[in-house]
């Protein structure tokens, strides 16, 4: 179903006729698809609020949570608001803690988590799942929310509900630039700061035996596109001590079935460099509504010098610009590269509410006191084996 065609058909609704409810069935998760997706295509939530990545994301990354989705349904039955969310329960210090989060919050990088509401409604939805979220609140000790875009209503609204009890911190800065639909590649080149190096990286590598760039957009042609992906993300932090984006063969798997489900829906690129038939760079990108998003990449590092990287993510612009695209968007991630090809950002917030009672300030006390210690260890180590630990734990991580 196109965006077209569910907005058409989108009526207003008064805020009193909307009827929420708690889902804990994972069954039922199961079974949301085709309504998700239309009130995702409805409205202005992001990607990594669509059911294909969070749907796979509780399956394998989130077990041992218990599953606590928001729903709001019009008079008519139709799913217009969802807040995917799900309880864990943290053993501190010998204590008990439930701490109630968002779906895909760990391991996998999902930035602007936030309320999936109808356009129009958002303000109803919002103060719908608010006053559930506090109808609820002596079944949980903290209402722990990241990643959510600087400036979402939800984050007012637990704001002006809770008080004192909602603590705002920052999150991530997320590079991003607008484009021009269909302007010519060179134009857009000449405001970056890596139009030459661009140019003459690509013209060496165009006259390589068995240069092409491929790009993986169906569920049949990823296979190859994810192992050639896996490989060069892999190899890019081995000497890092591996990656902090992609950690271990579960978020592996999770990225390959989540893949799939996005090239179901037409949203996923894959961008493969190859050389004499083998892979030297990789680009793992989404499609979302006018915005290409740059999820991760990797590069054989022996082929670092000839910059594959820079000319990959190079083709991507190119690709985006003629695809009629109006937005390019980094994530999270104030790398240097990011910033010589975009000039604006956008950042992300975190928001912890405390419930009722002591436990959610006695967890809060006891993660800060915890940080401050190990900034105090770190800052009394010598560097090289702050560094050489980091690396361990990295490695561990992966295991």
């Amino acid at each position: 179903m196109s965006e077209a065609s569910v907005e058409a058909r989108v009526e207003p609704v008064p805020q009193d006729a909307l009827r929420g409810e708690w889902l804990s069935d994972p069954a039922r998760l199961a079974g949301l698809r085709g309504e998700w997706d239309a009130l995702l295509d409805a409205s202005d939530a992001g990607v990594f609020c669509s059911w294909e990545w969070l749907e796979p994301w509780f399956r394998r990354i989130g077990r041992g949570r218990a599953l606590r989705l928001l729903t709001a349904r019009d008079g008519g039955g139709r799913l217009v608001g969802l807040m995917p969310l799900a309880l864990e329960v943290r053993r501190v210090a010998g204590r008990r803690i439930r701490r109630l989060a968002f779906l895909g919050e760990t391991h996998v990088g999902s930035d602007y988590l936030d309320v999936v509401a109808l356009r129009g409604l958002e303000a109803g939805v919002t103060a719908l799942f608010v006053r559930m979220l506090g109808a609820a609140q002596e079944e949980w000790d903290v209402l722990d929310l990241t990643d959510l875009p600087e400036g979402a209503l939800s984050v007012r609204a637990l704001q002006e509900a809770f008080g004192g009890r909602a603590l705002l911190s920052e999150r991530y800065v997320c590079p991003f630039d607008t484009l021009t639909p269909r302007e010519p590649f060179d134009a857009f080149l000449r405001r970056t700061g890596r139009r030459d190096n661009y140019l003459r990286r690509r013209k060496w590598l165009e006259k390589q035996e068995g240069f092409v760039i491929e790009k993986a957009e169906s569920p049949a042609a990823l296979g190859p596109a994810m192992d050639a992906f896996f490989a060069l993300h892999a190899a890019r932090w081995a000497a890092e001590g591996g990656s902090q984006g992609i950690k271990g063969s579960g978020v592996e798997a999770f990225h390959r079935e989540a893949a799939e489900r996005l090239a179901e829906r037409g949203r996923l690129r894959m961008y493969t460099m190859r050389v004499g038939g083998e892979p030297v760079a990789s680009v793992y990108g989404i499609l979302h509504r006018d915005s290409f998003i740059y999820f991760q990449s990797g590069y054989d590092p022996a082929w670092r010098s000839k910059s594959v990287g820079l000319v990959l993510v190079g083709e991507t612009f190119k690709d985006a610009l003629e695809a009629g695209l109006r937005e390019y968007d980094f994530l999270r991630g104030t790398e240097t590269y990011k910033s010589d090809w975009t000039r604006q950002q956008r950042r992300t917030v975190a928001l912890r509410v405390h419930g009722p009672g002591t436990a959610g300030r006695w967890f809060t006390w006891e993660e800060r006191a915890a940080r401050h210690v190990r900034n105090a260890v770190k800052a009394a180590l010598p560097p090289a084996l702050v560094e050489r630990v980091r690396r361990l734990r990295r490695r561990l991580a992966a295991i």
